[in-house]
């Protein structure tokens, strides 16, 4: 276990924590590249699986087409794009192109399944009730649909978080650096510790998309309500 005692030797290390090759430094060039990325696919993604799941036409194609891009390795991808003359090259606009690519599928399959699950009971009351297509997609359809739209944007958030580490073997930054350069020195506590530091941030993303899934969620507002309600009617303290 001589590699756990190096790993916790390394993280306890104050030298590790400071300067442009600290962990700190690197966790903000991990998170940017992250959250630039995932901004990306959801710009990319949200508008155009909205539109496919409201009209119904075009969505199981584009769905298929989103899961064959699953199948690209996204480290294949990034040597590509490095390797292409400009605009990419050794470009931070390679490395957010692979990585917007990779977010794009989980965020479109989810967000238009959302969709098409909505009650078609409930749009046509909508429909019914002599709303146009854009007040049933923003007030009937999408509400019903974020559960399953959050679920995407949840998903490519921890899985992009997770796979911009390996955005270091392409010379970028990031935390996967502390990976990159535990393995050229072959220091094992070092890869023990930055596979750990990664792992735990991963599982801190998730937990932070969670919370903010339930918090968007107009059905999950709706039952917190209904429960502060019944509690208050009961004459017990809400929690």
């Amino acid at each position: 276990m001589d590699w756990l005692h190096d790993a916790v030797a390394w993280l306890t290390d104050p030298a590790n924590w400071r300067g442009s090759r600290g962990v700190p430094t690197l966790l903000v060039e991990h998170l940017g590249l992250t959250a630039a990325s995932l901004g990306l696919a959801c710009l990319v993604a949200l508008p155009l699986a909205l539109w496919l799941g409201h009209t119904g036409r075009g969505g199981v194609l584009a769905v298929q087409i989103s899961n064959v891009g699953r199948a690209v390795p996204t480290l294949a991808l990034l040597t590509i794009l490095v390797l292409a003359d400009r605009p990419f090259g050794l470009t931070t606009l390679s490395a957010l192109v692979a990585f917007t690519a990779f977010a794009v599928p989980p965020i479109v399959t989810n967000t238009y399944v959302g969709m098409r699950d909505v009650d078609p009971g409930a749009v046509d009351a909508a429909r019914g009730m002599g709303m146009t297509g854009m007040q049933v997609l923003r007030r009937v359809e999408l509400p019903l649909a974020t559960p399953l739209l959050m679920t995407g944007v949840r998903l490519a958030a921890v899985q992009l978080f997770a796979t911009v580490s390996i955005a270091a073997i392409a010379a970028f930054g990031g935390l996967g650096r502390i990976v990159t350069a535990g393995l050229a020195n072959r220091d094992v506590g070092q890869v023990v510790a930055g596979a750990a530091v990664i792992a735990g941030l991963a599982l801190l993303v998730e937990i932070v998309f969670e919370v903010v899934g339930r918090a968007v969620d107009p059905g999950a507002r709706a039952r917190r309500r209904s429960a502060a309600r019944a509690r208050t009617a009961a004459g017990t303290p809400a929690t």
